[in-house]
């Protein structure tokens, strides 16, 4: 709880200095801005931080991203599917995906990374072929404006995605903190032999945690396709497996395993999302980004690092 509490004083201080410099920051249509992209990054960060709490990795999300996002667009556009036959195909391929990266983890023993690293080259590459290394997109939605609507509108002023967003934290954070099968994750990322000797079948609950993970990063495909409205297979989704791991080692996520929160996973992503806004806002070159990201992840580990030691001193 001290990890939670500590980013999110650091979240707030961070929007009372972004506020003073910029009084923009806290106009409707940027805080509304905001609160899209935060529930969009958020809900696949969730997914990242439970295979992360499993002691994993996935590197794969953002080809993930282009390659269901094609596939999304082909569906609609060029095979005319209705709207509900689309997404449940889009979010079983996503599951079908974590099944696959389960299943090579657990059954084949191969490391997590090198699983997902491969995805990430596998899916951007079957994307660019798919779509024939074209730019897709839903030009003006024509049969599935219902579906447009849901994934890119407002719910009583908040952006739809951001009420997603909710609705799967909450369920989420039943899950890993309420449940038996919270505490088998946790168990696993602690110490996988341990767990095994207690009866925890550990690798039907890691390869679990990599359907979750793919199925919450369909979900989070389908509202990043229509809120961009523009798929181009080579580009869609780059790096963006980066915000998700950042997002969950900021929020208290070790990359050991075994540690790591619901709520901190959300503080994480908001953060996140207020230094790109700090980024916009001062006109500072957006090829900073990556620099930024890659400066709070090193940040994130080193504090882990050093909680770590004090905590093991003590």
């Amino acid at each position: 709880m001290k990890k939670e509490l500590g980013i999110f004083v650091l979240l707030l201080v961070l929007c009372a200095v972004v506020a003073v410099i910029n009084p923009r920051f806290l106009g409707a249509a940027n805080l509304q801005n905001m609160a899209r992209l935060i529930g969009m990054y958020g809900i696949f960060s969730i997914g990242l931080g439970l295979v992360i709490i499993t002691g994993g990795i996935d590197l794969s999300v953002g080809s993930m991203f282009a390659l269901l996002g094609v596939l999304m667009s082909i569906m609609l556009t060029a095979w005319h599917w209705m709207g509900i036959v689309a997404v449940a195909a889009i979010l079983a391929s996503a599951a079908i995906l974590g099944i696959f990266h389960g299943l090579l983890v657990t059954k084949a023993r191969v490391q997590p990374f090198i699983v997902t690293l491969c995805g990430l080259l596998f899916y951007r590459g079957l994307a660019r072929f798919v779509a024939n290394d074209e730019t897709k997109g839903f030009g003006n939605a024509e049969g599935f404006e219902s579906l447009r609507d849901f994934a890119t509108t407002t719910f009583l002023s908040i952006p739809m995605p951001f009420v997603v967003l909710i609705v799967i934290s909450v369920i989420a954070w039943v899950v890993l903190h309420r449940s038996v099968y919270g505490r088998y994750l946790f168990a696993v990322g602690r110490n996988e032999e341990a767990a095994r000797y207690s009866g925890i079948n550990t690798k039907r609950v890691i390869a679990s945690a990599y359907v979750l993970s793919g199925l919450l990063a369909g979900v989070s495909a389908i509202l990043l396709a229509f809120y961009t409205n523009s798929i181009s297979p080579s580009a869609h989704g780059n790096f963006y497996e980066l915000y998700g791991i950042a997002a969950a080692v900021l929020g208290g996520c070790s990359l050991r395993g075994g540690e790591g929160s619901i709520i901190g996973i959300l503080i994480g992503a908001a953060l996140l999302q207020v230094l790109q806004n700090l980024i916009i806002l001062l006109g500072i070159p957006s090829s900073l980004n990556f620099a930024v990201m890659g400066a709070v992840i090193l940040i994130g580990v080193i504090a882990d690092q050093v909680l770590k030691r004090r905590a093991a001193k003590a």
